[in-house]
């Protein structure tokens, strides 16, 4: 059975991830972690779907049964628990969210001792005793050696001083109106609470959870609300999070959507201007727009491209000494504040950048222009290797010779090839996405 995927395990709660694969993925899990534990202590925080306390209990009982001791913390972000997980001295963090999918869906998400997601490989030692009924059977606990649990409330705390902690010192919000939308997430308490202490006027929205409405038309997924509201209120800004807070989307004084590589790009220099950006560089996704690329050379920053993912990007950071980095979808790592994307902790930084311009939100995050890009989904009946397709190499070098960049890559969970294109000239780019897709149904 292939449980993990780009992000953890991910699936339809109660079919897919039912209580009997999570309890079964927690043995598993267990007796992986077990082999460098130095506390048997594990961590698990939720998001606030309904389907989190199934898979909080099955969870604990898997865990419990091969010797751990369970601390349960309730609804936290996900960079609350990569924290959370290193400060508390836990073997390991575990959260249960499905991100910025629909509630009827939910995931869970490993990290290490250091706050850190597990790579593929680990992935892979966990997903191996998953089907591995001796090494289950052998990895029981009996006797005093079955682990515990219990549920501690007041750790908030602790990750609300931590992010405040990277707001600097000489600045405060009082001056600023923000409109928060929580998602009906994991940050609906933790959110406000941040930015109210740091002086904001804060507009909140959608921090109330009923376990079904996360995500639910609203957070950063959907800005569009965000933006009429900041209009309406005449705020300077917006800030919408996701279902697990790991994600931004910041709308500007305008109720515009601010693009995500010009968000890096603006954080980026910002970062450099301020003796702050570690090894000249920025770590971005093969879908960034080269724009984004050229503007950041400009000003003696280079990019480096990892594949689509946090995980990606932390791991190209790490290998090159960089402290920034992130993909356009929202996924911002300050990798000197945070272990994972921090949604608060990259908005702060983004209310930072801001303060210092004195300049309102539509200017500072505008900083340069995006190249035309065209992205089209189409089905496939099967997924071939995508470098044995006959006949596609010359067509792109085609494309190549003419300054068009192209990513081809397939959907991780659906039949579907996902084709990019990119250049300075529209009309090219166009003519150019015409020729491939009718090339790519002809192939497949």
């Amino acid at each position: 059975m292939k449980l993990f995927g780009t992000d953890g395990v991910r699936g339809l709660a109660g079919d897919f991830l039912d209580a009997v694969t999570v309890l079964r993925l927690a043995k598993a899990a267990g007796i992986y972690f077990k082999k460098f534990s130095t506390t048997k202590k594990i961590l698990v925080g939720k998001d606030t779907r309904r389907s989190g306390y199934m898979i909080e209990n099955a969870l604990v009982s898997g865990l419990t049964s091969v010797g751990y001791d369970v601390i349960q913390i309730g609804p936290m972000p996900t960079p609350a628990i990569a924290y959370l997980t290193e400060s508390m001295r836990c073997d390991a963090g575990i959260m249960i969210s499905a991100s910025h999918n629909p509630f009827e869906d939910n995931g869970i998400k490993f990290f290490d001792s250091h706050g850190d997601k597990l790579n593929s490989k680990c992935e892979e030692e966990i997903e191996k005793i998953f089907n591995d009924e001796e090494i289950l059977k052998d990895g029981s606990a009996i006797g005093k050696d079955i682990g515990s649990s219990k549920r501690i409330d007041d750790v908030i705390g602790r990750y609300i001083v931590s992010i405040k902690s990277t707001f600097p010192k000489d600045l405060t919000l009082q001056n600023l109106r923000i409109v928060l939308d929580c998602a009906n997430g994991a940050a609906y308490k933790v959110a406000p609470t941040i930015l109210d202490e740091l002086g904001a006027d804060t507009v909140v929205i959608n921090n109330k959870p009923n376990g079904y409405n996360i995500n639910e038309e609203c957070g950063a997924l959907h800005p569009k609300q965000v933006g009429k509201i900041v209009k309406e209120y005449r705020a300077d800004i917006g800030i919408a999070l996701d279902g697990d807070a790991d994600r931004l989307v910041v709308i500007d004084e305008k109720g515009n959507v601010v693009d995500g590589d010009k968000l890096l790009g603006a954080l980026c220099t910002f970062l450099k201007n301020e003796g702050s950006l570690k090894g000249d560089g920025c770590v971005a996704t093969v879908m960034s727009n080269k724009a984004l690329e050229d503007y950041l050379n400009s000003h003696g920053i280079k990019l480096i491209r990892s594949s689509v993912g946090d995980k990606n990007v932390l791991e190209e950071m790490k290998k090159n000494n960089i402290n920034f980095g992130g993909e356009q979808s929202g996924h911002i790592i300050f990798s000197d504040v945070a272990k994972t994307g921090d949604g608060l902790a990259s908005a702060l930084q983004v209310l930072a950048l801001v303060l210092r311009s004195g300049k309102k939100t539509s200017e500072v995050l505008n900083p340069f222009s995006l190249y035309p890009q065209i992205l089209i989904n189409l089905n496939v009946s099967e997924k071939k290797p995508i470098e044995s397709i006959e006949g596609l190499e010359p067509l792109l070098d085609k494309f190549r010779k003419k300054g068009i960049r192209d990513l081809i890559r397939y959907s991780g969970t659906e039949n579907k090839i996902r084709l990019l294109l990119e250049g300075k000239d529209k009309k090219e780019v166009e003519k150019s996405m015409n020729e491939l897709v009718s090339f790519i149904k002809s192939v497949l």
